[in-house]
């Protein structure tokens, strides 16, 4: 990233850490689990239509953290490797859709 670019997200990494925090309350827990990813897309449409691509990037970036972070949590405490806990989300994704 150049210096520009940082200072853009820069600039709007609040807005960003109040919409992710947002979305995680949202829906850690929520059922049927098919809504998760219907809540995930009207917040990212959301996010692009008020703060264009930087924010949906950051958006994008902000999760990313929380997902590593939360992975390292899960496998500190069950004991399992980074790669098994990302091998056991590919098999769910794979059984999810086994055509592609």
């Amino acid at each position: 990233m150049d210096e520009e670019e940082d200072r853009r997200l820069y600039a709007i990494a609040p807005e960003i850490s109040r919409v992710t925090v947002g979305l995680l309350r949202t829906v850690v827990g929520l059922e049927p689990a098919e809504r998760v990813p219907e809540e995930a897309l009207r917040v990212a449409d959301d996010v692009l239509a008020r703060l264009g691509t930087d924010g949906l990037r950051s958006l994008v970036m902000s999760l990313a953290g929380w997902a590593a972070v939360g992975m390292e949590n899960v496998a500190q405490l069950t004991g399992k490797t980074y790669e098994a806990l990302v091998d056991e989300i590919e098999l769910t994704c794979l059984e999810a859709n086994p055509e592609g």
